[in-house]
């Protein structure tokens, strides 16, 4: 392939390509994201071709594999387009089946049609399924339609249409009042505005200038920018072309940790491509402007999505974060003026130059415009990726899109912004989802992680895990951060073993907001925040472990002997009773039952059975009906001997 060298060079190759395709064609789209190759889509995908080979209809029907279509819960997705004919959970076994009914008799496959839990209704196109229809999908928009590794297929859709744009009918310094006027705000972290990120570089003085993609993401539960990278690399390419045009840099990085190896496997075979079709390299489509971009590997330290330690380890020094100023606006890079956004933000930049800064405001808030995607994770019947307005409010992204708490589980929790961010209750469900907002209920946005908590969450336990990850994780350069988040470890982990003191929460408190005031870098300043959150919206979890010696979600294990005697009001020991039933004592059943309640065949006819929503069974099947066992032990007991003439345990003994 030659290099393209104008803008109409471009445009006549872009007809070319669509000339060359059949819009009536169909296509057998497989997702390729990482989630469903672990449960086999690249078997699927083999043996789609190799089934429509053997057909006949390799001519009419073509295959291929995309980026991730988002809805992981539902892996392996099989889109087939143009119909957007939907099919989940679809294996190796179901594919002639497929071919043979749907490619070959035009029928729908029913068993594989995703069913909406609300109505019990059977959907057959992607575009009905509530959780697509309930999105606003700009930047994940092509993922499920094209190969992420063939440029052809981007430049089909559009592609590299706005950086042709920008090189030919924008100034720099146009290109930077069109982002300031998008109000875009960085998507992994703070929310600082893009526009004025890179007008700060573009003003510093210096000849070399860099810009940098963080592709460093290592917030637990979050892959939205994996998936950007793995589903549509070329969009992120162009972003950053766009966004070197406009701060006046001519030599870019994408670092990327090495354990995301698919997205490092087609941002490599992008920049190839690119630079073959002129996209990258010298004098990009004639405008003399050179540009390229090299890829650098990291190990997966928590700490290197810092950008001064990021820079750090593209040096090839230790990652370690450095004081601040300078800012790297101005000392970067080696020194030089550099400008660092992630993966969402570039991703974004060719939309808003394409389309305009109007058209990007007309999604989000006042202050932010455009979307945010958010990994949905956790106690959620809907897990996967979810694009929505900023401004959306969360419980609309946890019913509507996410379907709700599975089991029928009490909704408890958000936690937003990974180790960074906080836990937002359900009493501020309708509040919308924005940078202020969530600064204000004590969380961030961070790069998207939302974990979803059910009413079998213990908060404190929560605390302690992220404060876990925040230990192992701190590079230890200073004492706040390294002896700091220490310290508070111990004083958590002794509150879930059921060691704790009165005390404890209050210095928990004075220790996190000291580490928030004066560790050195962002991970040690926002480290405290899940246990402040926690402690400010479930005080009352803390004191329960402290002074009662209980959990009340039932899952520190010093605290519980038993998930069903820690959630029963009367402190029935449940296991005990259920199993002398089993054995058929039913007399010292009862009697176990009864050092505890004086009427167990009211009980056993009345209770609300919390006890078994706590069942472990029920994680298999159907729990245990402890509620009806012990009214069958209070009834056999009633006709088989005298209740009266039975032995109580004295007060104050302890339950056998």
């Amino acid at each position: 392939m030659s290099k393209v060298r104008t803008s109409q060079e471009l445009e006549r190759l872009r007809a070319e390509i669509k000339a060359k395709r059949d819009p009536n064609r169909i296509w057998v789209t497989v997702c390729g994201g990482t989630g469903c190759r672990v449960y086999g889509s690249e078997q699927v995908l083999e043996a789609f071709q190799k089934e429509i080979a053997a057909v006949g209809l390799d001519v009419q029907v073509g295959t291929k594999a995309t980026g991730c279509h988002g809805f992981c819960e539902q892996g392996p997705v099989v889109v087939i387009h143009p119909q957007g004919l939907f099919y989940r959970h679809v294996h190796v076994e179901d594919v002639p089946e497929i071919v043979e009914q749907t490619l070959l008799k035009g029928e729908i496959v029913e068993r594989l049609l995703y069913i909406d839990p609300s109505t019990g209704q059977k959907l057959v196109y992607e575009r009905d399924v509530p959780f697509y229809q309930r999105q606003t999908r700009l930047v994940l928009d092509q993922n499920g339609l094209i190969d992420p590794t063939d440029i052809e297929d981007y430049l089909a859709v559009g592609g590299y249409a706005a950086l042709n744009k920008a090189l030919h009918e924008m100034t720099p310094d146009q290109i930077i009042e069109e982002m300031l006027a998008s109000k875009l705000r960085g998507r992994g972290g703070a929310g600082f505005p893009t526009g004025l990120k890179w007008r700060f570089c573009r003003q510093a003085t210096g000849d070399i200038k860099y810009i940098i993609c963080n592709a460093d993401e290592g917030d637990p539960g979050a892959y939205m920018d994996r998936s950007i990278m793995e589903g549509n690399p070329h969009r992120v390419l162009e972003g950053m072309i766009i966004g070197a045009w406009a701060i006046g840099a001519n030599q870019g990085f994408v670092y990327i940790r090495n354990e995301y190896p698919l997205a490092v496997k087609h941002l490599r075979t992008a920049i190839a491509q690119a630079e073959d079709y002129g996209f990258l390299g010298k004098d990009i489509l004639g405008s003399g402007f050179d540009f390229t971009i090299q890829i650098r590997l990291g190990s997966g330290a928590f700490v290197c999505g810092e950008e001064t330690a990021l820079m750090a380890s593209i040096e090839d020094r230790i990652g370690e974060p450095r004081p601040r100023p300078p800012f790297p606006a101005q000392s970067g890079l080696w020194g030089k003026p550099t400008n660092i956004n992630n993966v969402e933000t570039w991703a974004n930049v060719p939309l808003i130059i394409e389309r305009g800064a109007d058209w990007f405001t007309q999604f989000g808030t006042e202050a932010s415009g455009g979307t945010k995607i958010f990994s949905l994770v956790g106690k959620i019947n809907n897990t996967g990726l979810v694009e929505v307005p900023i401004g959306t409010a969360l419980g609309d992204i946890i019913y509507d899109i996410g379907g709700g708490i599975p089991k029928g589980k009490k909704f408890k929790a958000a936690q937003l912004g990974g180790p960074s961010g906080g836990c937002i209750p359900k009493e501020h469900l309708n509040v919308p989802i924005d940078y202020l907002t969530l600064q204000d209920l004590g969380a961030i946005m961070g790069s998207g992680g939302m974990v979803i908590c059910d009413e079998d969450t213990c908060m404190v336990d929560l605390a302690r895990f992220f404060m876990t990850f925040v230990q192992e994780e701190s590079c230890g350069k200073c004492i706040p951060c390294r002896v700091g988040t220490k310290v508070m470890l111990d004083i958590l982990t002794r509150i879930t073993q059921g060691l704790g003191q009165e005390g404890d929460i209050e210095y928990l408190i004075e220790l996190a907001q000291e580490v928030k005031r004066s560790s050195l870098c962002g991970l040690g300043q926002t480290a405290p925040n899940p246990v402040l959150s926690t402690i400010r919206y479930f005080r009352d979890e803390y004191e329960a472990h402290i002074k009662e010696h209980r959990c009340p979600a039932g899952v520190c294990q010093e605290l519980v002997f038993a998930p069903c005697q820690n959630e029963c009001p009367a402190g029935l020991n449940v296991p005990a009773y259920v199993a002398l039933i089993g054995e058929g004592r039913f007399e010292e059943s009862l009697v176990t039952i009864m050092n505890h309640i004086p009427f167990p065949a009211v009980c056993g006819r009345v209770c609300d059975h919390p006890c078994e929503a706590k069942c472990r069974r029920g994680q298999l099947d159907d729990a245990v009906a402890i509620r009806q066992l012990k009214r069958v032990a209070a009834d056999y007991a009633w006709d088989s001997f005298d209740i009266s003439q039975m032995r109580l345990a004295p007060p104050n003994s302890q339950p056998k």
